[in-house]
């Protein structure tokens, strides 16, 4: 029972919880006292943020993004394209200084376990998102990379996009060179469709290919789903972005 009770209070205490519950009782407060407008706004924001923390919110917004691509059984490709996903700069690590980021850490590991299978190059592409003098993230992933068994001649690194736009330009440009025509495109599944159009209005057709899922099928609805989390509001986050990334890149078309 204590246990149980721990989950509960836990993430009502925790950030985003703790201000959920301050818009929300804020909103009740103003409402109460005749302030309508103010206090439905409160309510508003609260309600809606504690929507963006629940797990069948955010399964739903990734499903609308992952549900048109699946993992192939038998890729062809002639190289993959690795985007880069972030890092986490300027921390010490096994083999150097700066490590991928949790997330990016899918794309890293599965790209590895790809190579075993295909034995195709590799081309990692990531640069500084700011020239604060941190590291560029695609020598940082190609470090990890060799790491864990990819050699080092089968490797290419673009290290000065910033965007999902820049990396379709800049590893097109390099596919070019190389004479790769097969690309395969590897990032998180709810990245590809954006990805996926960045390539080609950069004329290159690619292979989609997930390096994981955030939204699941036929998950059972719990209790526990409908607690605020942060890590839920990161995916939710995570997919509004795509989503608005996806509508100016249509309408730039």
């Amino acid at each position: 029972m204590m246990f149980i009770l721990k989950k509960v209070i836990a993430p009502f205490i925790l950030p985003p919880g703790i201000f959920i519950l301050i818009i929300v009782a804020m909103g009740l407060v103003l409402t109460f006292s005749r302030r309508w407008r103010i206090g439905l706004i409160n309510l508003a924001i609260g309600l809606s943020l504690w929507a963006l923390c629940l797990g069948p919110v955010a399964n739903f917004l990734m499903r609308g993004l992952e549900a048109e691509f699946s993992i192939p059984s038998d890729p062809i490709g002639d190289v993959v394209i690795l985007l880069g996903g972030g890092i986490v700069d300027r921390v010490p690590d096994l083999t150097g200084r700066s490590a991928p980021s949790p997330m990016m850490m899918g794309r890293v590991v599965t790209a590895a376990r790809l190579y075993q299978r295909l034995k195709l190059p590799v081309i990692v592409s990531g640069g500084r998102l700011f020239d604060d003098g941190g590291a560029a993230e695609a020598p940082v992933i190609k470090r990890f990379l060799v790491d864990l068994g990819i050699p080092e001649r089968m490797i290419i690194t673009e290290d000065r996009a910033q965007d999902t736009a820049q990396n379709a330009r800049l590893t097109a440009a390099i596919c070019h060179q190389h004479g790769y025509r097969q690309p395969i495109l590897l990032t998180a599944a709810y990245h590809l469709k954006r990805a996926r159009m960045a390539f080609e209005s950069a004329g290159m057709a690619v292979t989609p290919f997930p390096a994981y899922f955030l939204g699941a099928r036929d998950v059972p609805h719990t209790w526990r789903q409908w607690l605020p989390h942060a890590g839920t509001l990161y995916i939710s986050a995570s997919a509004l972005h795509e989503y608005v990334g996806i509508l100016y890149y249509r309408m730039v078309e």
